[in-house]
């Protein structure tokens, strides 16, 4: 049975941290589902709409393996302003899902979390500002730590990506859809 990852997606997001991953994802057999967070038509950061599957509010309750944040300061910040996706988030955590994001999310939306605390992270040179002082901050491109995925902007789009196929899936996987894209 396939994995299911839900990619939630504000006004003024990233469009490079949002279709990198959307597009390897599907290309590693995983199901990926858009939710747009406040209609299905989504404005990206550079002036480029995105049309999601569906509004988030129509996909909470359904069975989902993992979340994905794209960054974008705006998107993030619309993001983190809605209680009812940090709430979505916790309760991916709390159940053991795996819970990705990148850019600026892994600051100023994960932050808004109640378990990022102690926690390993990166993100967006500038967004660790809003990690509580109990993260564990560090200047990689991607890390891992137990089911938190963090990725630290648009040039580690794939890599991120890579991770995260790897963790619902298996690495020959992840290196297949990278080696296919020419990444490697």
């Amino acid at each position: 049975m396939s994995k299911r990852v839900l990619c939630i997606l504000a006004e003024g997001f990233e469009e490079v941290e949002a279709v990198t991953p959307v597009d390897m994802l599907r290309r590693a057999g995983i199901e990926v589902v858009v939710a747009g967070l406040e209609g299905i038509d989504v404005a990206g950061s550079h002036g480029i709409t995105l049309l999601a599957d569906c509004e988030f509010g129509e996909v909470i309750g359904e069975d989902f393996d993992a979340v994905f944040l794209p960054g974008g300061k705006g998107g993030a910040e619309n993001l983190a302003a809605a209680k009812e996706v940090i709430d979505y988030i916790n309760e991916m955590f709390e159940k053991g899902g795996l819970v990705s994001a990148i850019c600026a999310s892994p600051g100023v939306v994960l932050g808004k979390t109640k378990f990022i605390s102690g926690k390993k992270v990166t993100c967006y040179p500038g967004f660790e500002k809003y990690l509580p002082k109990e993260a564990k901050y560090t200047d990689e491109r991607v890390v891992i730590d137990g089911n938190i995925i963090t990725g630290k902007g648009a040039g580690a789009a794939a890599e991120f990506t890579s991770a995260v196929i790897t963790y619902l899936s298996n690495k020959e996987n992840a290196d297949k859809v990278f080696s296919a894209m020419f990444f490697k």
